[in-house]
């Protein structure tokens, strides 16, 4: 989000709360975050694909919900009138086309309004289709989560991306030797696919209630959180939707300040870091060792405040509109363990993987026939967890190998963890409680998380692996 994208949120959800009718309220977060996902979408080289990204992510959000909702529950009046307004949204936008240039809500002209009623059509049958087919078979939920995980992986990997941005090139009529992997930039998508794979997959374990369609909508396109997350649970969000109401004067200023604190992290001390932190440029001309350090040093702090500052505009817009979004943030870098840090650090990212790879994969493999060390099944769904958080980034291996980095700290702080509980009463519990033992923790914990940020920052194994060795005085 750009300063005038916060600064018109933030005065749009401050006119909601001149707005008594909590229904009313309901349905204007609803059209503000389908209006939103259309005008947030930056400009691509694929012709008139920053209107068909957002119409993509409206169509996968309304067959979603048609394909989870419980095979008891009809369709409201409602749920209609809120379907009829999704079908009508990209319709409404693409006759934006006949406007003066620069009046339309797309960053570039839309396409024909003949060529929209065609797709969305078919968006709408496959909807309707995919929830009476889900009816009678698991399958189509199951199949329906490969759709959305298939279509992540595309824009995650490189060599894929760049085939399919010279697919879509030839199909709209543009020069495929143009193709790049950047061409495909969804905005919010590895948002939208996590939110999606969440409710399909509570959906088939039996957990998941019955959610309104205007909920469910909004849920997964929330304007404030669908850039930079964080990423809530369906069953929260729809509580806070059902009984929102307008903010108080305390919630008002509380989300103002982590507005005004989000823009300052963001727009002064990321963007101001940003020329000193690490990077493939910044790295290639330091000599310096100290220097490298400063380097990465600035990246770590980067791209906290960058993150964090989204978290807090996010959070401050939704306070303002009476949605409490969860908390990502817990002052990470204070933190005197790995474990500590990774419940503090994009805690609902960390809390997704948790509830839905590592929890599952430890009880499977303690269940399953082979009698495995308690000590391995920790290592193997560290390392897959954290394998899984680093490739949801990019699938790279710098990326692979920064999971890694974690996974492996993460097994041994829950050794070392493991050992000192074994040998309790032999350490004086003063040990573990000083000062000078809480601080060299935090500047232990601190540098690892650190290092381990230069196979994030760096676009290539062995350049990653040639800084890491400088930073401790070789290749001198």
């Amino acid at each position: 989000m750009t300063l005038i994208h916060i600064l018109v949120f933030s005065l749009l959800v401050s006119a909601l709360l001149l707005t008594a009718s909590h229904r009313w309220r309901r349905w204007s977060l609803l059209i503000i975050s389908l209006v939103s996902v259309y005008w947030l979408q930056p400009a691509v080289s694929l012709r008139q694909f920053d209107f068909w990204f957002p119409t993509a992510s409206l169509g996968l959000t309304v067959i979603t919900w048609m394909v989870t909702r419980p095979r008891d529950r009809g369709v409201s009046r409602e749920d209609l009138t809120a379907m009829l307004f999704a079908a009508l949204l990209p319709l409404l936008i693409s006759l934006s086309r006949f406007l003066p240039e620069g009046w339309q809500l797309t960053a570039s002209r839309p396409p024909s309004t003949y060529l929209v009623v065609i797709v969305g059509s078919s968006l709408v049958v496959l909807g309707f289709a995919g929830g009476w087919l889900a009816k009678r078979s698991r399958l189509i939920g199951v199949l329906l989560g490969v759709i959305v995980a298939g279509i992540f992986i595309v824009l995650k990997t490189e060599p894929i991306s760049l085939w399919a941005s010279s697919l879509l090139r030839g199909v709209t009529g543009q020069s495929r030797n143009l193709a790049a992997s950047t061409d495909l930039y969804w905005l919010g998508f590895s948002y939208i696919a996590f939110r999606l794979l969440h409710v399909l997959r509570d959906q088939q374990s039996g957990r998941l209630s019955a959610v309104s369609f205007i909920d469910f909508l909004t849920y997964v396109l929330f304007f404030p959180a669908i850039t930079a997350g964080p990423i809530d649970r369906v069953e929260r969000f729809t509580s806070k939707m059902q009984n929102a109401a307008a903010s108080t004067a305390s919630e008002y200023f509380a989300g103002a300040k982590r507005i005004v604190l989000g823009i300052f992290q963001k727009f002064v001390l990321a963007d101001g870091l940003a020329i000193i932190a690490l990077n493939s440029t910044n790295a290639t001309l330091t000599r310096s060792v100290p220097w490298l350090w400063v380097l990465v040093f600035a990246f770590s702090l980067r791209l906290y405040f960058d993150f964090s500052g989204y978290t807090d505009v996010a959070i401050g817009v939704g306070l303002i509109s009476g949605i409490q979004l969860p908390e990502n943030f817990d002052r990470p870098y204070l933190k005197t363990n790995i474990g500590a840090f990774w419940n503090s650090w994009h805690m609902t990212l960390a809390n997704w993987f948790r509830a839905y790879v590592f929890n599952p994969l430890t009880r499977a493999l303690r269940k399953g026939r082979l009698k495995m060390n308690p000590a391995l099944i920790i290592l193997i769904g560290q390392l897959v967890t954290m394998t899984l958080i680093g490739l949801w980034h990019g699938v790279t291996l710098n990326f692979a190998l920064w999971g890694v980095w974690h996974a492996i700290g993460l097994f041994v702080h829950n050794r070392w963890v493991a050992f000192l509980n074994a040998r309790r009463d032999r350490i004086p519990s003063a040990f573990h409680k000083s000062r000078a033992m809480r601080t060299v923790s935090l500047v232990l914990t601190f540098n690892f998380v650190a290092l381990g940020w230069v196979w994030f920052a760096l676009p290539s194994v062995q350049m990653s692996w040639e800084i890491l060795i400088r930073l401790f005085g070789g290749y001198r």
